[in-house]
């Protein structure tokens, strides 16, 4: 008898609306792959990215890119994991809202017993981000001055501790005081509502007129004029996101004209696709939050099948820190 497993698939680019929970059926897992049954899945952006075609899927599709839950069964030359182990990971392909799924191991990494599965399911893509983003994308040190969008959001919450912890200026920007407060308790050393002026403005205000180090910016369209002008000469623009769509094409002398900027466009994939430095970022992420440098805020959770409802919940802005999606 075929084992099931429930998961959300798209079988058309469209809204929220056009995600639906199947039945889908369970394999053994082969050469380097393991079954891993979920006991919670979490929501990111890119989620909404895939669903709405920005980032193409072949359809039909399932969706979720992070999850945590237990080891059922291990596949040939898979040495890191083994049956009954608990596991978190972020990974392609696309499939984790779902009860349970066969997946490539390489990306799946042990959970230390410390951390929650729901912990593990809500900070694996965005908790990875940020060590990306602090570690792997320019040189950051002690003293140095960040400005980072969304600051009260999944990603932007783990990312004020983090720069509270390695002794760097963060400067958050959110769109409501509640977010800004928010931010401004988990580590931000100044937040800024954005819907209160020109937030380039008041960067160099806080700057003393030199502007920041870095910008770390997942917001996209709305943002990104804003943020080259918070740059000092040459200062990095790491734009790792489009949650107000993608930023339009542009002239790259702007770049030379505000102070020789540089600009990258990086994706937690290509850091993740081998796998030692993989099982490092986690390692890493998992090593801030058993010391207590990083905990992980879940303010939403929603039974799987509601899941149009989480995301419609995520692009109204209405969300803080993680979501849950409960299988």
């Amino acid at each position: 008898m075929t084992t099931m497993a429930k998961t959300v698939v798209i079988d058309a680019f469209g809204g929220p609306e056009n995600m639906k929970l199947e039945d889908r059926p369970l394999g053994e897992p082969g050469p380097g792959e393991v079954r891993i049954r979920h006991h919670a899945c979490g929501l990111n952006f890119i989620d909404v990215y895939q669903r709405t075609g920005i980032y193409p899927l072949a359809l039909p599709h399932a969706l979720g890119m992070e999850a945590a839950g237990v080891i059922e069964a291990v596949g040939e030359g898979v040495t890191h994991l083994k049956e009954g182990d608990r596991a978190a990971y972020t990974s392609q392909p696309p499939g984790a809202y779902s009860e349970a799924r066969v997946m490539p191991a390489a990306q799946v990494c042990a959970l230390p017993d410390g951390i929650s599965f729901e912990q593990g399911a809500a900070m694996m893509l965005k908790g990875m981000t940020v060590e990306y983003l602090f570690h792997r994308t320019v040189p950051l040190t002690r003293g140095d001055t960040v400005l980072f969008h969304a600051a009260a959001g999944g990603v932007g919450l783990i990312a004020c501790q983090w720069a509270r912890s390695e002794g760097i200026t963060l400067i958050g920007t959110a769109g409501t005081d509640e977010k800004c407060q928010l931010a401004l308790d988990h580590g931000a050393t100044h937040c800024l509502n954005y819907r209160e002026g020109d937030f380039a403005a008041k960067v160099r205000e806080l700057t003393d007129g030199k502007g920041v180090d870095a910008v770390m910016d997942a917001v996209g369209k709305d943002t990104f004029m804003g943020s080259l002008d918070s740059l000092r000469p040459l200062g990095m623009m790491i734009s790792f996101g489009n949650a107000s769509g993608k930023v339009p094409p542009f002239d790259l002398g702007i770049l030379g004209a505000k102070g020789s900027l540089k600009l990258t466009r990086p994706t937690i994939f290509t850091h993740i696709g081998d796998h030692s430095t993989c099982q490092s970022m986690a390692g890493h992420l998992f090593s801030k939050v058993q010391s207590g440098d990083i905990s992980i805020r879940i303010d939403q959770r929603f039974p799987l099948a509601e899941v149009a409802a989480a995301h419609q919940a995520l692009e109204a802005r209405k969300t803080t820190g993680s979501t849950i999606l409960q299988p």
